[in-house]
């Protein structure tokens, strides 16, 4: 945990005396990592190139010589049919490894699981030899927090189809934000800590030495690592890295075109299916949901709200009905007010737009907002000179109640530390809702406006 992790985190506690002084403190910190970012991201408008990362370049292209070399001097038809399936084994395992473990299980926290089945999954997530479940964890939530931005974004698609498919693999780059994802459900996990400590004697033997054991049974110690072993892995490194590539670059976006991503997984992170609608190709949620159902290894899932799926679909339909030439004009640049306001005029209907009718909202003071949080035990947070009520919402939250924490307004009886000491205004999560921690979709925006119900009068 970083110390601007652990002064954000300071501000959650309810001590009076000396706790005081750690409050006044993570105000300090906070306050200075939203100018170190700003600074940060003035001084680079453009991605530096980042040294070349020799040991995975290197393991990288040997991986795919010898893959090449051994199919060329070995065929697929001359090896015997038990190699072959032992192959699509070894690739689907690590496959789902991926998918359902390192993605949905640890990346996007879409499902809870038991310690057996993490276990599992932490096995075949090595398999897919793309580092522990830490490292990729890490990367995709950045990812995720700052989608095609070609600096934060570690494969970013903006940066070409090349890039974001291998070229991201060979360079070696200090990512200035990742200290902002937070890494601590990570840490606590002992299946993921483990799984870190030992990754590379893990994934050596149940992705290279195993298979060679297996196929040794029926005689073929050579093709079980051939194509047990080193196929099936760069089977999988580019059925993955597909997902980063061409998952970005071409396909319908029936739920956002707010970034190159496809489907519902951008516009869902934390739902458990990739594919919402029953007839979508996603074997893995069919998995999470039977384990769901039928054992005790998943004991809760997380799906997206109907309304919310419905409404993303309405919205990109009717985007797509018009095409950009019929939108409002400028909408691009609008505010999200006055984007919802001109589509309403434009569509002469306020139910085919992401904009609820308009409502009247009470002004509150600062001593309204603390007797609300105070006496009615709420957890809200401001944002835009709005106070959004959070309560229910904290454990839906893709990035944890934590994070919603540690943005949410503070208040104590009898002190002056209910404002930010050196502005004297009360912590306002504006800058890490408007893409300093996360940059939010119009769904998501859509959520937190339904959220609302005060306006902040200072």
């Amino acid at each position: 945990m970083t110390s601007s992790d652990r002064g954000l985190q300071s501000t959650t506690s309810d001590a009076d005396g000396n706790k005081a002084l750690d409050l006044i403190a993570s105000f300090v910190i906070l306050d200075n990592l939203h100018m170190s970012v700003d600074i940060q991201k003035g001084a680079n408008d453009k991605p530096q190139r980042a040294p070349i990362w020799w040991s995975n370049a290197i393991f990288f292209v040997s991986m795919h010589i010898v893959a090449v070399l051994g199919v060329y001097y070995y065929p697929v038809w001359v090896a015997p049919r038990k190699t072959i399936a032992l192959c699509i084994l070894s690739w689907q395992l690590a496959s789902f490894g991926i998918t359902i473990g390192y993605h949905r299980l640890w990346s996007h926290k879409s499902f809870t699981a038991r310690r057996p089945l993490r276990a599992v999954l932490a096995v075949m997530g090595a398999l897919g030899f793309q580092g522990s479940i830490k490292w990729w964890c890490l990367r995709h939530r950045l990812h995720h927090r700052f989608t095609d931005d070609p600096i934060h974004d570690p494969y970013a698609a903006t940066r070409g189809l090349w890039y974001a498919h291998v070229g991201w693999i060979f360079r070696k780059p200090v990512y200035e934000r990742m200290s902002l994802v937070n890494k601590d459900d990570l840490e606590a996990d002992p299946v993921v800590q483990i799984q870190h400590r030992f990754y590379i004697p893990i994934a050596a033997f149940f992705g290279l030495v195993t298979p060679t054991l297996i196929a040794k049974l029926w005689g073929d110690a050579l093709g079980g690592y051939l194509y047990g072993g080193v196929v099936a892995r760069i089977m999988i490194w580019h059925c993955t890295f597909m997902i980063n590539s061409l998952a970005h670059w071409d396909g319908l976006q029936p739920y956002t075109n707010e970034v190159t991503a496809r489907g519902n997984l951008h516009a869902f992170p934390h739902d458990f299916r990739n594919g919402p609608c029953p007839q979508d190709w996603d074997p893995s949620k069919w998995i999470i949901w039977a384990l769901h159902q039928f054992t005790p290894l998943v004991t809760r899932v997380r799906r997206a709200r109907e309304e919310d799926v419905s409404r993303a679909r309405r919205w990109m339909s009717y985007v797509h009905s018009l095409g950009k030439d019929h939108l409002p004009h400028g909408w691009e640049a609008l505010s999200d007010e006055d984007f919802f306001d001109a589509v309403a005029e434009v569509e002469n209907e306020n139910e085919a737009t992401d904009q609820p009718q308009k409502e009247e909202y009470e002004a509150w003071d600062l001593s309204r907002l603390e007797s609300h949080v105070l006496n009615e035990r709420r957890t809200v947070v401001l944002i835009d000179g709005w106070v959004v009520d959070v309560t229910k919402y904290m454990s839906e939250h893709p990035g944890g109640a934590a994070l919603l924490g540690q943005y949410s307004f503070k208040s104590r009886p009898g002190t002056p530390l209910l404002a930010d000491v050196k502005k004297d205004l009360p912590q306002d999560a504006s800058w890490a809702f408007n893409g300093g921690m996360n940059n939010h979709t119009r769904t998501a925006r859509a959520r937190m406006r339904s959220m609302r119900i005060a306006r902040l009068i200072q």
